[in-house]
């Protein structure tokens, strides 16, 4: 994948979300950052097709009551431990429902 490529869908997502895109310096630092997300973005060719079938599943659900999609996969990390839980949502789900809520992404909640 060509570098351009992926610098290209980490600047889109940045201006989707009212951010900007930090330059890779060596040092451990987000892609995109917003005053409220630290966004890392990673470029694939090719979903898992288990994943796009469960977004899917979720859109067609939503579709039938109006509601935002949303996917959560969970995670179990073995005894005693908290599973890993996800949220996935298509990006434009989240900028929409941001622009709805009012929420302009400047103020971070305490």
């Amino acid at each position: 994948m060509s570098e351009l490529r992926w610098k290209a869908h980490e600047r889109m997502i940045a201006k989707l979300l009212g951010g900007q895109r930090l330059p890779v310096t060596g040092r451990p630092s987000a892609d995109v950052v917003t005053p409220q997300w630290a966004c890392e973005v990673k470029l694939r060719s090719r979903l898992p097709q288990w994943l796009e079938r469960a977004v899917h599943q979720a859109e067609a659900a939503a579709k039938e009551t109006g509601r935002t999609p949303l996917l959560v996969i969970v995670a179990p990390r073995g005894r005693g431990r908290r599973p890993l839980r996800l949220a996935v949502l298509r990006l434009e789900a989240l900028v929409a429902w941001r622009r709805e809520s009012g929420d302009d992404g400047r103020e971070v909640p305490p």
